[in-house]
């Protein structure tokens, strides 16, 4: 097939919403890169659209957002097969029913929603910009809610899987919006993008992750838009020329959405950041981050 000379990473890719973001993607001669937690289901979602598009150019990266360390292998697999990056779709997410922590200590909901993207863009930053212009959609919720700088990690609240979810997303706005200030001029925007609720297989399909997904699914499955559907939302903020100068926004089904009153708090979002850095080794720790940094 035709390639467009255009490179893509989609993280969460091996199912649901990154699937249909990748093989739509793949089907306009993308060169794309998959990233999937596990190689089994990465591998056949790789094969399903090399089939579909006869796009040969799609490509396995295995990666656990929930450690650090992984990320990092992850950034330089990318830098070591791609020589360019056009866009950058930072789309994984999950919710954990109880809390748990991760190898690197931090709680998993706001390890792997927000922390990970903001680690991967980190790392990969200097290819993009090279690359300009270049894309950076990360994929966020609309809930209406407020990070608790003095408890992000909930050692002192009752965990509740909703709550952790929401807020840690809503770093999703925080990040997107100082990423946008830091990349002005640069030739590489930043957007957040809410894809509007649709059949999800949100939690994945680690036993007590899934219960409340399935139940979902099977309560509104059928009534709910498809991933392909949601997947428009995405594509047309990351592909069309009309969002091509569009920089530092919130969208949803093409149109700016209500941010929610603390993201819109510019030292808010800048202390988030620093917050971010500290905890993913980019700057050196600060005593005691998830105690004592707030706002």
């Amino acid at each position: 097939m035709d390639m467009n000379g255009k490179t893509a990473l989609v993280t969460g890719a091996n199912s649901g919403l990154g699937k249909a973001i990748a093989l739509a993607l793949a089907q306009d001669g993308w060169r794309v890169g998959l990233v999937a937690r596990n190689p089994e289901r990465g591998a056949a979602a790789v094969a399903e659209i090399q089939a579909a598009t006869g796009n040969t150019e799609v490509h396995l990266f295995i990666a656990d957002f929930i450690d650090q360390t992984a990320i990092r292998q992850l950034a330089v697999a990318v830098c070591d097969q791609f020589e360019y990056l056009h866009l950058l779709i930072n789309n994984a997410a999950t919710a954990y029913p109880e809390r748990r922590l991760s190898p690197d200590g931090v709680e998993c909901a706001f390890a792997v929603n927000h922390l990970a993207p903001f680690l991967l863009t980190h790392l990969l930053l200097e290819r993009l910009k090279a690359s300009a212009p270049a894309r950076i959609v990360t994929v966020g919720t609309r809930m209406n809610t407020a990070l608790d700088f003095a408890d992000l990690n909930w050692e002192r609240r009752r965990y509740r899987m909703m709550q952790a979810y929401g807020q840690a997303k809503l770093g999703n706005l925080h990040f997107t919006f100082e990423l946008a200030r830091r990349l002005d001029g640069s030739g590489v925007t930043a957007n957040c993008v809410f894809p509007g609720i649709f059949n999800s297989n949100l939690g994945g399909t680690d036993g007590a992750q899934d219960w409340f997904w399935k139940l979902i699914a099977l309560l509104f499955g059928r009534i709910l838009p498809t991933p392909e559907q949601a997947a428009q939302r995405v594509l047309c903020v990351a592909t069309d020329p009309v969002f091509a100068g569009i920089n530092g926004t919130y969208l949803g089904n093409h149109k700016p959405l209500k941010v929610p009153a603390q993201a819109q708090d510019m030292l808010i979002n800048r202390q988030l950041w620093r917050i971010s850095e500290t905890l993913t080794g980019i700057l050196p720790a600060a005593p005691s981050p998830l105690r004592q940094l707030r706002p």
